[in-house]
Order: structure tokens, then sequence, then C-alpha cells
């Protein structure tokens, strides 16, 4: 009986998991494209190059997805179950509901294993990869797009202009291609009636075929000094001419797979543990170093005070203790009064201005070393993440008893964007160093976790915590006794009313 049970839950379970982990993954592409739109169009990207780098970047937000499907699953798969009264058949035989979850918690557990070994394992690898490419799209150029009326200078040494163009033939009309190869200015310059534009089939050059134009040269003058220069040209007149003009970074040049090797997002567990280890050890010498060097100035200063103490003969621990102090600069002469006094303030100066350089050194080596901190530590929130929305979702539904998408989708998308706000300013507050890593990359966690918990309790007492009826039947009694008020008043004033007139 129980296995079937189990088998059931599983059966309703996987496939509202599967619909909504490929829906939640869909979403999160379409918001990446609305991001880098801008940077993709216009760059004739094949459908090669478009669909190596979608997958590679659905592959960064699998384990992001994980958490949001297993919630959304969850109140879909226990609303249909308490919709359709499955739930209280299932506990009328004598099965609580935490022997319903049973099956699907270890099958949480597993996917949790899953998340962190693709955290760990493929989501590195994806993310330098993808990255890596959208970094070779963004160095590209945009293909040539010649428009009418305007100055095209997106082709290096060259400025192009075309005064109308057919769509259709693609015959461009008044053609100005200025050529400033030798970067002496406007000295080359061709103008051409009428004439076709193509690209080389290697895509290395841009061809031009012009007609009834002429070309316009000012020759170089050699051994001449800038008062004697005449400037001479030469203008030649042409009825047909090609022209090749080369093109650069207009292909796609693929960078190496190095080139985010040390980001923190295409690291391991094992070489973020490595890199913390390093930058931690680093940050600790720097800072022993630093605050070494300070007080070995900081001591010259006080042996050369304790000097013109044991010099002016004054009890020193009073002087230590403070009570003396004033004594010790009146006694001296007001000249050496005031260098004392100067000395003092050249030397706080200079004290402010040694750590305030130190301490933004040291803010920006604690920020990269809390980068790899969070990483390493979001690599389990993830993957404890799914645990947490499984435990809020699973009760929850069993609660409300609304399956489908509409109801599901809503609760869904207010607990997870309550997770992520949570978990960016945890991240935030360790970056900046207001709060330890731990209490920062985990503070979505063990502040949803006693939800889930909460939850988990009410829906095993079969609370009507969030029954609408029962709410209904509060707002009812309100109205009524509302109703009963207003009457009342109603009544005491209308025969207030006929005691005045009578």
């Amino acid at each position: 009986m129980l296995k079937k049970v189990d088998i059931f839950v599983l059966k309703s379970f996987i496939g509202p998991l599967i619909l909504t982990f490929f829906i939640v993954l869909i979403i999160q592409l379409l918001q990446w494209l609305w991001l880098y739109i801008d940077d993709l169009a216009g760059k004739g990207l094949g459908i090669g190059v478009l669909a190596e780098l979608l997958y590679n970047f659905s592959l960064t937000m699998v384990p992001l997805a994980f958490p949001l499907a297993i919630l959304f699953a969850s109140l879909m798969t226990f609303g249909n179950m308490g919709e359709f009264s499955e739930l209280a058949a299932l506990k009328a035989s004598g099965i609580s509901l935490q022997r319903i979850m049973r099956p699907l918690i270890v099958f949480i557990v597993a996917i949790s294993f899953v998340s962190f070994f693709f955290s760990n394992n493929v989501l590195p690898y994806a993310t330098s990869k993808a990255r890596t490419l959208l970094y070779d799209i963004r160095r590209k150029k945009p293909d040539i797009n010649l428009q009418a009326g305007t100055f095209y200078n997106e082709v290096p040494d060259f400025i192009i202009k075309v005064t109308s163009k057919d769509p259709v033939t693609n015959r461009l009309d008044k053609i100005i291609i200025y050529d400033h190869r030798e970067q002496r200015g406007n000295v080359s310059v061709i103008h051409a009636d009428s004439g076709f534009m193509e690209i080389t089939p290697d895509e290395s050059g841009l061809i031009f075929t012009l007609f009834n134009g002429y070309s316009f040269n000012e020759v170089a003058e050699k051994n001449t000094s800038p008062d004697d220069r005449t400037y001479p040209s030469r203008k030649d007149y042409f009825g047909e001419q090609t022209i090749v003009i080369p093109l650069s970074g207009f292909d796609l040049e693929r960078s190496g797979e190095g080139l985010f090797k040390s980001n923190a997002s295409t690291l391991t567990f094992s070489e973020l543990s490595y890199f913390i280890d390093s930058l931690g050890t680093a940050y600790n010498n720097r800072v022993n170093t630093h605050f070494s060097d300070y007080k070995s100035t900081k001591v010259y200063q006080l042996n050369d005070f304790s000097n013109n103490i044991k010099a002016s003969r004054i009890d020193t621990s009073k002087i230590m203790r403070g009570f003396e102090v004033y004594n010790l600069l009146d006694s001296l002469p007001l000249v050496e009064r005031k260098n004392a006094v100067t000395r003092a303030i050249d030397y706080t100066r200079e004290g402010n201005a040694y750590i305030s350089q130190m301490g933004e050194s040291h803010l920006w080596e604690m920020r990269a070393l809390k980068q790899y901190e969070v990483k390493w530590n979001e690599k389990l929130t993830l993957a404890f993440a799914c645990l947490v929305f499984f435990f809020i979702g699973a009760p929850l539904g069993s609660i409300i008893r609304k399956g489908g998408l509409g109801t599901s989708a809503i609760i869904s998308v207010l607990f997870f964007v309550t997770h992520y706000i949570i978990s960016s300013f945890g991240k935030k507050f360790v970056e900046d160093g207001m709060v330890g890593t731990f209490t920062g990359t985990w503070a979505a966690s063990y502040i949803l976790l006693p939800i889930g918990i909460f939850l988990t309790y009410k829906a095993t007492t079969d609370s009507a915590m969030l029954n609408s009826e029962l709410y209904l039947s509060y707002f009812k009694k309100v109205k009524n006794y509302l109703e009963y008020f207003l009457k009342n008043i109603k009544t005491a004033i209308i025969r207030k009313d006929e005691r005045v007139q009578t």
C-alpha cells in the first residue's frame, strides 16, 4: 500500500517538476536576452554561434532554476492533491502528511546533491565558455549597414557616404569614399554617381564596383618646408572602377578558454578553497606588514616624546596618566612649544594619510577575498535552497488546496523574489565587510527555513490559516457587528430628535 502511495506521489511530482523547470529556464533565458540584446543585435552572428551562446548560458542558470522549479512543482502537486481530495483520502487511511512527503524528501535530497555536483563541475566550465564567447561577440564589429544620407565610419581608415540606396537591387547612388590610410586628412577622395557593394567570400574585404566618377588625390611633397608647400593634386576620371577595402574586426575572433580562469564564477569548490586560503594568507601578511610599518613610525615619535619628558624632569607616571601633559607643554619656551604643536600636527596628518591609503588598499583586497568566499558558500546555499523551497511549497499547497499554474506561480514568484532579495543584500553586506560570510550568504536559508517548518506544522495539524472561507466568515461577523452598531446609532439619533420635537 505504502509503496503504491510513494509511486503515486512521485509520479504526481515529477511531471510538474520537469514542466516548471523548463518554464523557469526559458524565462531566465528571455531575461538574459533582454539584458544583452544590444550586444548581439546587428553582429551578423550565425545560428551555430547563437545556439552555442544560449546553450552555455542556459547551463549557468540550471542551479538557480532548480529551487524555483521545486517550489513551483510542490505547490502544484500538493495543491492538486488537496483540491481533488486525494490528500484527505490518504489522511483518512491513516497516512500522515510527513509520510506522504517522505519519498519526495528523499528525491529532493538527491536533486540537492545533483545541484551541488552541477554547480561544482558543470557551472564553472559553462560560465567560462559563455563569458568568453560573449566577450568575443562584444568585440566583434556590427555588420556593414550603410544608411542613406549618413557618414559610415565603422570601416577602419575609411569614411563612406551614399545619398540613396535601393533595397531591392542594392544599387548605391552618389557615393563618396574618404581614404584616411595615410593619416593626412581628406587628401584621397573617390566620388561616383552609382555603384554596388559586396563582401568577399572570406569576409576579409569590401568590394565596391563604381560607375561614372573620379578620384581626387593630394600628392605629398618631399623635401619641402611647410612655408613653401603648394599642395599639388591629381584628379582621375573613370567609367567603371573596382576597389577593395580591407576589413578587420568584422569577423568573430575566438579567444582562449583561459580568459576568465581566475574569476570566482569559473572555479570549482576545491579551487575556490585554494584561492580563499591563498588570498587570506596574503591579505593577513599585508595587513601585518602595514601595521608594523605604521607602528615603527609611531615608536620613533613616542621615543622622541619620552626623551623630551626625561629632559624636563617631570614625573613620567603622571604624564602617562595625563595629569601633567599641559604642564610639560607650558614649561617649554614659546618657539619650542610652537614647533612641538606643528610637529604633532604633521605627524597626525601623515599618520591619517597613511591609514587612509592602506585602508583603501585593504578594502579592495578584502572585497576580492569575499567574492571567492561568497561563491564558495553559494554552491552550498543553492543546493540547500531546494530543500527549503520544498518544505515551503509542499505544506503550503496542502493548505491552500489550489493547483494549477496561476496560484502556484504567484506564490512561487513571491517567495523566490524574497529569497533573491535577501541573498543579494546578504552578499552585498559580506563584500562590504558589514557582516560575516556565513551570516550574509546563508541569510535567506535560515530566514525562510523556519517558515517552511511552521507551514509543515500547520499542514500536519490541518490548519485553516489560508482557507478563504475562514476569513470570509470573519469578515461577515465584522460586517454584521458594524451593521448592528450603525443601526443602534441611527435608532438613538431618531429617538433624540423625537424628544427634542416634543
